[in-house]
């Protein structure tokens, strides 16, 4: 099972210089893509089908361009889901996790500051749920969701079998979140990603159904890295991941 392989790291691993450097570029990515992707403050959240697409395109470009330019340092999570299930498959340590959570979401309150001021004060939205949807609809679609990403995380970056497929992990994880937000968009935001919400959170002060868009992203990457690792690399296939990988 991957999480018999769970390390919590030496205490000192937090300071290490490669780790504050990896933080570093965690938050640089998380800037990139919460200020190129947040498209509540254009669109108001709009469930509109011509909203959907824009909020998906933006996200898939960002997404691509953050991942690939994190890639070298931290391995471009971009996502503190994505790390959670990095640490549940024995790829992270828990003290270098911690960094990357806080790189991220304050690369995310940052992107929305700079966001805000650059556009004269523009309302920056939290993410909110449809009418239609109940708080328990919304916690299992971020499961789902989620899953399907961190498993596109491990099958094209994780994976040690993964050979040149690991050249095209950067588009595969765009494009999975860009088809997440056309199918969950219009229900509660299709957030994915605990720091994407919470930078919009902070700005509008806004906290209600908040711990949905963090229950559902942990829950759905630690149950794809469990089941991606368990059935498809397994305890003799299992190497630590190399940042330079992924």
């Amino acid at each position: 099972m991957p999480m018999s392989r769970i390390a919590m790291g030496a205490p000192g691993e937090g300071m290490h210089p490669s780790t504050l450097k990896a933080g570093l570029a965690e938050f640089i990515s998380m800037v990139i893509f919460v200020f190129a992707g947040q498209d509540k403050l254009t669109y108001n959240g709009s469930a509109a089908p011509s909203g959907l697409i824009m909020a998906a395109l933006s996200h898939v470009f960002a997404l691509i361009v953050a991942v690939s330019v994190g890639a070298t340092h931290s391995g471009g999570h971009v996502n503190p889901a994505v790390t959670f299930g990095a640490f549940i498959g024995g790829n992270i340590s828990f003290m270098r996790s911690i960094v990357y959570w806080i790189a991220q979401l304050l690369g995310s309150v940052v992107a929305c500051v700079l966001l805000k001021f650059t556009t004269g004060g523009m309302q920056i939205s939290a993410f909110a749920l449809s009418a239609e949807v109940s708080v328990w609809n919304a916690v299992v679609l971020e499961i789902v969701m989620t899953f399907g990403l961190v498993y596109t995380v491990y099958a094209t970056a994780v994976d040690p079998k993964k050979g040149n497929l690991g050249t095209i992990a950067p588009i595969a994880i765009g494009l999975i979140v860009g088809a997440n937000i056309l199918v969950g968009g219009a229900f509660d935001g299709a957030a994915m990603n605990p720091a994407v919400s919470f930078g919009p959170a902070v700005l509008s002060w806004t906290w209600t159904h908040q711990w949905v868009y963090w229950l559902g992203p942990m829950a759905g990457a630690a149950l794809a890295a469990i089941v991606y690792d368990t059935i498809f690399i397994g305890e003799n296939t299992h190497e630590q991941l190399p940042t330079t990988d992924y």
